[in-house]
């Protein structure tokens, strides 16, 4: 598993990774002048850290699909810059919330086979994946007593409307184990309504722990990292199963990663892109943000109209 985040930072970078903690509102980072002085203080205290850099930080837990994919076969520069072009101009036309894995989403898409007809599906957010245009998300909900999955096109043209219901975080970054959990963890009301949330408080952690049902499983979810999985007698290894786990270890190189200086470099994209990249789209995010905030108005607002 990437514990990195979505291509984030380099574990050297973990001054930056705690100071972000309160990713909120990247928009709203750039334009409050008391994070000014906290940026100061830290690029004081650590060189290395440009005040762009720590401005930015945010960005890539908001917009992760604006970062490239690190990996060096796939990344072609020209091709890079024509798709955040065309994101932008999809977000123009749909309002895209910041949302997190384990955040509780409705997606409203146009039936392609009913024109004039739309479907509805509320679920929580198990993961987030791919890059750019091909950024996927997958909710998951419980309906009739049998789980659902449904992943998403970020930018399918034929999303109408992307609702966060609940924005929160879990412990982990892949909450796929939840289909090996009981139905309670999984199932959300599809006329829920949204929680309201000020503007100026960081986003909550939900530190729930996860009682995963008895073994079969879907995955070797004991051999995993999992924070918000709550320990029991399942998750002991044999004896076989843990010389197994070493001898696979072993194979994959866990011992001698540590070794590796250009490993981190490979698998993640450098800071100083990251900055590159968001400066170039900050601005025309924070334009589409206030235009759409506008045109919500104007749709909610109802001229009264003369009574005879």
């Amino acid at each position: 598993m990437n514990r990195n985040g979505p291509s984030g930072f380099t574990e050297a970078d973990g001054t930056i990774e705690n100071s972000s903690n309160h990713e909120i509102s990247t928009l709203r980072l750039l334009t409050n002048s008391s994070k000014h002085t906290e940026t100061k203080s830290i690029c004081q205290k650590y060189p290395y850290v440009s005040a762009m850099e720590e401005n930015f930080a945010p960005f890539r837990f908001v917009y992760p699909e604006f970062l490239p994919d690190p990996n060096i076969k796939w990344r072609n520069r020209v091709r890079e810059k024509l798709e955040r072009m065309d994101m932008l101009k999809r977000r123009s036309n749909l309002d895209i919330p910041e949302f997190y894995v384990g955040s509780i989403l409705s997606v409203t898409l146009s039936d392609r086979n009913a024109p004039g007809k739309t479907n509805t599906f509320v679920g929580i957010c198990i993961q987030r994946e791919g890059t750019a245009m091909r950024s996927i998300f997958t909710l998951r909900n419980i309906v009739d007593g049998h789980g659902v999955e449904i992943a998403y096109d970020l930018y399918n043209p034929t999303i109408l409307n992307i609702s966060c219901l609940r924005l929160e975080k879990r412990l982990d970054e892949n909450l796929r184990y939840l289909r090996d959990a009981p139905a309670q963890y999984s199932t959300f009301p599809f006329d829920m309504v949204p929680e309201l949330r000020s503007a100026n408080v960081p986003v909550p952690v939900n530190p729930i722990k996860v009682k995963l049902n008895p073994r079969p499983w879907s995955a070797k979810w004991h051999l995993w990292d999992l924070k918000g999985v709550e320990d029991s007698s399942e998750q002991i290894l044999e004896p076989w199963e843990m010389r197994r786990f070493d001898r696979w270890k072993f194979a994959e190189g866990f011992d001698t990663n540590k070794y590796d200086l250009m490993r981190a470099y490979r698998s993640t994209i450098p800071a100083e892109e990251q900055t590159e990249i968001y400066n170039e789209v900050h601005q025309q995010l924070a334009n589409l943000s206030a235009s759409l905030r506008k045109q919500k108005r104007k749709r909610t607002f109802l001229k009264p109209q003369k009574t005879v």
